[in-house]
């Protein structure tokens, strides 16, 4: 007689966690949940919208898992780590290496070129100038902008803006990208390229959290998440938009 042994299968760890978290505030005498209990694990990889009216919890997400922000209670855990385990100078390292931020309003420096930009996150992490210059350069190729690594921002679209701000936010090591509308000032073809980009990089293996207004812009992700008052209001296993549950 042959017997059969299955193996178990070993899922991934996931790049980004939110474990029963809570985040509460005082705004004057009234007390603002800002998020309440949110459950929430995002894969290696894994492209997530979320969307949800003004006040629902969007940002407050966003900033938990970047570490500019603490749970009230709960858990946040990056690629396994919790974050506040760590201390602050542990905690700016972690920032600078896994995590890439992408803002609304791009916080470009307009001293600096493009490749400078890029390269700053780097330098200021002790990486030499040489090194940080060529994965400075690796990273505005791979968001299609190369040739313009030496211009300064005020001589760039806005599109071209958004990339090197992309740019910047992916290049390194880092693992997990944080877009805060990043579309907000852009047009719909320049927006949709920007989206483009985004799922690419998603391809490659970066987890990216996407906050975004637009449902056309949230069809890019693998899944779609809704927050209202501090809640997750759609199942978090919920696929891509439009695809019936």
């Amino acid at each position: 007689m042959t017997s059969t042994t299955t193996a178990a299968t070993t899922l991934p760890t996931p790049m980004c966690e939110f474990r029963g978290v809570d985040r509460r505030y005082l705004d004057g005498d009234r007390l603002v949940h800002a998020l309440s209990g949110l459950s929430l694990s995002i894969a290696p990889g894994e492209f997530v919208a979320v969307m949800g009216p003004s006040g629902s919890g969007k940002s407050t997400l966003l900033n938990l898992a970047g570490g500019l922000d603490e749970p009230t209670s709960g858990q946040v855990l990056v690629d396994g780590t919790d974050l506040a385990a760590l201390d602050p100078t542990e905690l700016a390292a972690l920032r600078r290496r896994r995590v890439g931020y992408v803002f609304q309003r791009l916080n470009l420096i307009p001293a600096l070129t493009a490749i400078e930009n890029v390269m700053l996150p780097l330098e200021l992490d002790g990486q030499s100038v040489r090194t940080a210059r060529s994965a400075a350069r690796t990273a505005l190729g791979d968001a299609g902008i190369a040739e313009l690594a030496d211009r300064y921002p005020d001589d760039l679209s806005g599109g071209q803006q958004q990339r090197v701000a992309i740019a910047r936010a992916l290049v390194g090591e880092r693992r997990l990208l944080l877009a805060d509308e990043p579309t907000g000032a852009l047009d719909t073809v320049t927006g949709e390229s920007v989206l483009e980009l985004l799922a690419a990089r998603a391809a490659a293996g970066v987890s990216v959290v996407l906050v975004t207004h637009e449902p056309r812009f949230a069809s890019f992700a693998d899944r779609v998440i809704t927050l209202r008052d501090g809640l997750l209001v759609q199942p978090s296993g919920a696929a891509r938009l439009g695809v019936a549950q």
